[in-house]
């Protein structure tokens, strides 16, 4: 059984800098695809930023990119989003997703992932 546990989140100032991690534990298959998604109350989750963990490429919603960016380590089975110049409007919480894929491209599109953390939450104010 594949489990996520995010953590990294909390409260930083207009245009500071968090970094997220999600262990992740209990894969099976050769390579997955992992995303970070984000969701404020009475909103739909937002995908944010996805990755290929057997050859890194990535995709970014046009909200973060330039700004936030995902990695992935391998021997740590962690996936890491940075996120630099943080927005009023990146508060919310954040959400990390896998997916086991044979194929390199993934996207950040929610029902395509079928492993969620339980959350982190990311507060950005003045």
């Amino acid at each position: 059984q594949v489990q996520l546990v995010e953590s990294g989140g909390g409260s930083v100032q207009t245009g500071g800098s968090l970094r997220l991690s999600c262990e992740a534990s209990g894969f099976a298959y050769r390579a997955y695809c992992m995303g970070w998604f984000r969701q404020v109350p009475g909103k739909e989750r937002e995908g944010v930023a996805a990755m290929y963990t057997s050859g890194g490429v990535t995709n970014y919603a046009d909200s973060v990119k330039g700004r936030f960016t995902i990695s992935y380590d391998d021997a740590k089975n962690t996936v890491y989003l940075q996120m630099n110049s943080l927005k009023d409007e990146d508060t919310a919480v954040y959400y990390c997703a896998a997916a086991p894929s044979a194929l390199s491209y993934c996207r950040e599109v929610a029902y395509e992932y079928m492993y969620w953390g339980q959350g982190t939450q990311v507060t950005v104010s003045a």
